[in-house]
């Protein structure tokens, strides 16, 4: 036992020279060293009773309600862009040797959409809404409000313009695809001029996608209704490559119309096309379709590429200061916006135009200075966000309070 106690005396001896050894040294370096522990605690002292009441200040003022709100002030960027964008007319009224009600002015920004309050857009947007000259298979909540009328152009586009309230129509003839019913360019000015009679508003006109027989419908078409201002829908590169650009372009300079330049989403063919427009067009008679893309299949690559598109444009790339059109009915091919699905995924009867309405909403604050679109709660709901969207900020905040209110 004794000898025990020595060794212990040992040990503490030998701890106090290491002790008195460290005194003197501000920081230790061991080598080829190891320790095995089992369980190991650490010790922090709480220091002098002063902390304390600090502690309980801080719990006090953590718990505190605030009774306003943090106040900051936001300044926008003075900016300003040497570019401007193309301003194109659309309809013609009497006086200018149509018979339209009323005409629309598109594009003319200096600035991005909707980003500084004292910049409000030129031209607000306009919408269309999408009219047939055939009876297509189409989503039952497209089909809702117009199916007693989808057999007839005329009445189907005074419905959109009547009951809805679109600001355009938009009449697709796809009637005309040779592989389909293959109707003559005739027929398909007919329904352009019974359109024409039944609705006073300008006109966008749609081909089938071929492009030997679009140039023989919109040659004609162009004639037909000489002096309304159309808008031909569409001219694409595949056009120029089978010698029918210039023809389509001759006829839309001849009778007065504008033309849309369609090109997949590549800003490089945009800017061909374009080029390849000039030699015929001024850029007055020229927009731009980048293609839309649905929710869900790639929008933001399409947002992105109007976005690239209209900053290039207000920088000064004469190629590319054409106003933009976007199909947001395209959206209808997406299966979420059509199909029955899960419960939790809500009623397509209100999923679909949401999936429109997204997708125009998307692209309008890219700055797409005209939509296309199937749904009237889309064109209402996008209407209602336009005024919005220019009003003050101090009207915003006249009505409501952000921070309290219910969405």
């Amino acid at each position: 036992m004794a000898e025990h106690n020595g060794g212990n005396d040992t040990t503490r001896d030998r701890i106090q020279d290491i002790l008195a050894l460290l005194a003197s040294v501000d920081r230790i370096e061991l080598e080829r060293f190891s320790m095995e522990v089992g369980d190991l605690e650490f010790w922090i002292p709480s220091g002098n009773g002063a902390s304390r009441p600090m502690k309980k200040a801080l719990v006090r003022a953590i718990r505190e309600k605030p009774s306003v709100l943090y106040s900051e002030s936001y300044t926008p960027p003075a900016e300003k862009f040497p570019g401007t964008i193309h301003e194109v007319r659309l309809g013609a009224t009497k006086k200018d040797g149509g018979s339209r009600r009323c005409t629309f002015t598109i594009g003319g920004s200096d600035s991005p959409p909707f980003v500084y309050a004292d910049k409000p857009p030129r031209n607000l947007p306009v919408f269309a809404m999408d009219v047939f000259d055939t009876n297509l298979p189409m989503p039952m909540a497209v089909k809702a409000g117009i199916q007693d009328v989808m057999d007839d152009p005329a009445e189907w586009a005074k419905r959109n313009v009547n009951k809805f309230g679109a600001d355009m129509v938009t009449v697709h003839l796809v009637s005309t695809d040779p592989l389909g019913q293959n109707s003559s360019p005739a027929d398909a000015a007919r329904t352009i001029e019974r359109v024409l009679q039944a609705v006073d508003v300008p006109l966008i006109i749609g081909g089938c996608g071929d492009p030997q027989k679009d140039s023989a419908v919109f040659a004609k078409v162009a004639e037909v209704a000489a002096g309304e201002r159309l808008l031909l829908n569409s001219v694409t590169l595949d056009m120029a490559s089978a010698n029918v650009l210039e023809p389509i372009a001759m006829a839309a300079k001849k009778y007065g119309h504008a033309v849309i330049g369609l090109t997949g989403l590549e800003l490089n063919k945009a800017k061909e096309l374009n080029r390849r427009l000039f030699d015929y067009l001024p850029p007055e008679d020229i927009v731009m379709d980048l293609t839309t893309v649905a929710l869900g299949y790639g929008l933001e690559y399409s947002f992105t590429i109007h976005e690239r598109a209209r900053y290039a444009a207000l920088m000064g790339d004469e190629e590319l200061r054409q106003p933009t059109i976007s199909a947001a009915s395209n959206s209808w091919v997406a299966r979420e916006a059509r199909l029955k699905m899960d419960p939790q995924y809500g009623p397509r009867e209100l999923r679909g135009p949401m999936w429109e309405t997204i997708n125009a909403l998307t692209l309008l604050l890219a700055g797409v200075d005209i939509f296309m679109l199937a749904h009237p709660t889309t064109l209402t709901t996008l209407k209602d966000i336009v005024q919005m969207l220019i009003r003050k900020d101090d009207e915003i905040m006249s009505n409501t309070c952000w921070s309290t209110a219910r969405i």
